[in-house]
């Protein structure tokens, strides 16, 4: 892959948008993160309730330095104009070269349980097909995470294994986690179907 590679910064459907974190998004994600805290605390280490807005606006910048460089794409899903939560096409499964991505995701409390999930993963696999070098993309999870796991299926991707007692949990005991995946000819075929 050329090292000239300028990653799309924004992704649109409707009132939901993808786009990468900006210098000053850090207010709206230390809002988010405290409202959605214990909403998060079981899955997501790094949610604390004592979350500044310093800390989250230099995380905003770390994720955009990081993006413009191609060293990794950690994005924010904003819906009618707030911050509803964030994922990422993330490299930790080889260099942007590989094209493969795992998609992570965290959804506010304020809209978990109403599909917001479901619809981000299916504008992030259009856009991660379309305008993006994916072959192929991968989503973990924690196998107590029902609703995440979910979140997979209905977005077609298939579980292809599940690596057993591979880390630790928030709470500190070994977890379990679910691996599903979709490629681009999958995708594909599902968008002809």
């Amino acid at each position: 892959m050329a090292s000239t590679f300028f990653a799309p910064s924004e992704y649109s459907d409707g009132d939901l948008s993808i786009r990468a974190y900006r210098p000053g998004d850090g207010a709206a994600l230390q809002r988010a993160t405290l409202a959605s805290y214990e909403h998060l605390r079981p899955w997501m280490p790094w949610a604390t309730n004592d979350y500044s807005i310093e800390q989250a606006e230099a995380v905003c910048r770390r994720a955009h330095a990081n993006y413009l460089l191609n060293d990794d794409f950690t994005l924010s899903i904003w819906l009618g104009g707030e911050l509803a939560g964030g994922s990422g096409f993330h490299l930790r499964e080889g260099p942007l070269a590989s094209r493969n991505a795992q998609i992570g995701m965290w959804i506010s409390a304020a809209y978990a349980g109403q599909g917001l999930g479901s619809r981000a993963l299916a504008a992030l696999l259009a856009w991660g097909f379309s305008d993006w070098p994916w072959e192929r993309l991968t989503w973990h999870c924690d196998t107590r995470n029902v609703a995440s796991a979910r979140v997979a299926e209905k977005n077609g991707l298939t579980r292809e294994g599940t690596l057993r007692a591979d880390r630790f949990g928030v709470d500190g005991q070994r977890r379990d986690t679910h691996i599903y995946a979709i490629l681009r000819d999958e995708w594909l075929q599902r968008q002809g179907a």
